[in-house]
């Protein structure tokens, strides 16, 4: 005998010895078991013997086993029950090529165990997919998980109202026939009632109170009603003898009112009454026209339709046709909305100047006997006056620096004056202003800050030469900064504003003029512009530069001396008025709460400062506007009536 030949025998004798000390028998294609503390790895090796399967094994897989069998079993049965084996024990089997791994059930559903499409009894860890047809495959997700073991997996797919398991075949399987309980068809549909004369929002609150008379906390019992208000119809879902019940209620409520008419009083949430019911009135009539062209009610009483608007309550008094009521309230609820705020900061600045410069001399020779000019070399057509007033021996009013100088004879002679006359101005003026205005939608809104300044428009003095009673009337004008905006909020947060501005103030400089004069700035324009951009209006106004040279024809042109007999004047004029704008929507009670408070921080911080810098000779603090926290509390008396009425309702409860 060879030594392979040796080797065979050797291992068979080996293997009977060991399976008879495990408690083992087995005949031609049988085995019994009865185990007893046996090593689990020794008997996953007897299996392979029995079965002729590989077997890969993972090094956690330790243990002891314990069979009791009283008849022999086939190999496909000896596997069968070694999957119960390591499912007692907390191993199972992962199917690959060529051999099977023994792992650890929570590490199995992860391998690449196979997946089953009809009914097995065994031990193997399997995935199934479990269709559902009828319920929520979601729905069923947390009924199932606590039957099945915690390393096993069940998932729900939504998209195609499946099941995903991964479990023990045999576990797999009784989830399938719970499933097909389950998964029944049910008689709960969706119904649509039309009502023709109740109003569904009533209808469905009495409904809705008669189904919700379950204990608190409870979950409601019974079919789910909704009211359609635009098509003033109810909505059922649930069982069909629910529904049945629910509509005969239903038919029993929609029935015609005492009356030809109906009355209804709406209360107004944000809209003005008086607006919306000249609104509606318009409306009213061409919806009773409809309903009579098309079937509606013939009698003249049905047809009439009456609008009042309450201002004291804000609300609406309307009575007509109940279907025309209830059409009338559907537009006033989409016409009774919350509308949009828009804060509009402005930045005006309004810079001018006007410079000017004169230099020249004028010349005038007089009589000394009548004191008056014999001739005048008058450059810049001022002087004249000026002349006489020296000749005379009198101080001449000064206009700039002047210097005079000549020849005076007190008898007999001709005497000659000579003025030296230089000006220089210098005219600046900036005016900047910063109103913020906030107002409703599609609503103007204007600020004015100036002065109201008098004008004289007309006087009376009489014919005769002692005037009677005379008098003058008198117009009075706003004059200083004047800013109309009105808004418009489109889709897309664009806003659409058109803006009235003027600037003006009274002419200070002015030389001449029967009444004051008013310099004034104007602006009106539409624009568009988005939520928080910033847009600049207006510009450089004008320009203007003017320079004159008057000079005595050939004594002017003489070099150096010429300066004796000649006049020149430059004046320069700017003007530049621009506007800047960013408008602001305000869509929350929060967002304006929070742009007035930052306002009144603002203010009361320039309080504080203006008592840290003690302003001419009074000190003390100056009136201080409170502090914010202060000015939102309630006074004691709301305060301690607020505490009672929520310790009231706490009661209650």
């Amino acid at each position: 005998m060879d030594n392979g030949k040796l080797k065979s025998v050797l291992k068979g004798v080996l293997l009977i010895c060991t399976l008879s000390w495990f408690g083992i028998a087995f005949a031609a294609g049988t085995m019994t078991l009865n185990l007893k503390d046996a090593d689990i790895r020794a008997v996953i090796a007897t299996v392979s013997e029995m079965t002729g399967k590989n077997f890969i094994i993972d090094p956690r897989v330790k243990g002891k086993v314990t069979v009791l069998s009283s008849k022999p079993m086939d190999a496909d049965e000896i596997y069968h029950v070694f999957l119960s084996i390591l499912n007692i024990h907390g191993f199972a089997t992962v199917p690959g090529k060529g051999a099977i791994k023994v792992v650890p059930e929570t590490n199995a559903k992860q391998g690449a165990i196979p997946t089953i499409y009809s009914d097995r009894d065994d031990d193997q860890f399997v995935t199934r997919i479990i269709p559902v047809e009828n319920v929520s495959a979601a729905q069923l997700v947390p009924v199932l998980r606590p039957l099945l073991p915690q390393q096993s997996h069940l998932a729900a797919y939504a998209t195609t109202n499946i099941l995903i398991v991964s479990s023990l075949a045999s576990n797999i399987t009784r989830i399938m026939d719970l499933v097909k309980q389950v998964d029944q068809a049910s008689d709960s549909e969706i119904e649509l009632i039309t009502l023709q004369h109740a109003s569904a929002d009533e209808v469905a609150r009495i409904l809705s109170s008669l189904t919700s008379g379950g204990a608190k906390g409870t979950p409601a019992v019974g079919p789910k009603i909704l009211a359609d208000s635009r098509t003033n119809s109810i909505i059922l879902s649930g069982d069909k003898s629910d529904r049945k019940n629910m509509k005969s209620i239903i038919e029993r409520l929609d029935t015609p009112s005492g009356g030809s008419g109906n009355t209804k009083v709406i209360y107004l949430h944000y809209a003005n009454a008086k607006d919306i019911a000249t609104v509606l009135s318009g409306l009213g009539k061409s919806i009773v026209e409809k309903a009579a062209t098309n079937g509606g009610a013939a009698n003249k009483s049905a047809n009439q339709i009456n609008i009042q608007a309450d201002e004291s309550t804000n609300a609406l008094v309307i009575s007509a046709a109940p279907d025309v009521v209830r059409e009338l309230e559907s537009i006033t609820r989409q016409l009774d909305i919350r509308r949009a705020q828009v804060e509009v900061k402005a930045i005006i600045a309004e810079i001018s100047a006007d410079k000017s410069a004169e230099f020249g001399v004028n010349w005038a020779a007089y009589s000394p006997d009548s004191r008056a000019p014999l001739g005048v070399i008058d450059l810049n057509g001022s002087f004249t006056g000026t002349a006489a007033t020296i000749a005379a021996g009198q101080p001449p009013s000064i206009v700039g620096t002047m210097l005079g100088f000549g020849k005076v004879n007190e008898s007999g002679g001709t005497g000659f004056v000579g003025l030296l006359q230089a000006i220089k101005g210098d005219a600046d003026s900036n005016i900047l202003a910063t109103p913020t205005l906030v107002t409703l939608d599609n609503e103007e809104a204007e600020i004015i800050v100036g002065q109201n300044v008098p004008f004289v428009t007309g006087s009376y003095t009489g014919t005769s030469s002692t005037p009677s009673n005379p008098f003058q009337t008198i117009q009075r004008e706003d004059v200083g900064l004047t800013l109309k905006i009105k808004p418009q909020i489109n889709e897309g947060d664009s806003i659409r504003m058109d803006i009235t501005q003027e600037v003006s103030s009274v002419n200070l400089s002015a030389e001449s003029a029967t009444d004051v004069i008013t310099n004034k700035r104007s602006l009106k324009t539409t624009v568009m512009v988005d939520d928080g951009q910033l847009l600049a209006l207006g510009g450089l106004l004008d320009e203007t530069m003017s320079d004159s040279d008057r000079k005595v024809p050939g004594l002017g042109d003489i070099p150096i001396l010429g300066w004796l007999f000649s006049y020149k004047k430059s004046t320069k004029v700017k003007r530049d008025l621009t506007m800047f704008l960013h408008p602001r929507i305000i869509r929350s009670g929060k967002q304006s709460t929070a742009i007035a408070s930052r306002k009144y921080n603002l203010l009361r911080a320039e309080q504080l400062k203006s008592n840290e810098e003690q302003l001419g000779l009074i000190s003390g603090d100056a009136p201080l506007v409170p502090e914010l926290e202060r000015l939102l509390e309630l006074p004691p008396p709301f305060e301690k009536a607020t505490q009672e009425l929520s310790s009231a309702s706490q009661t209650a409860e």
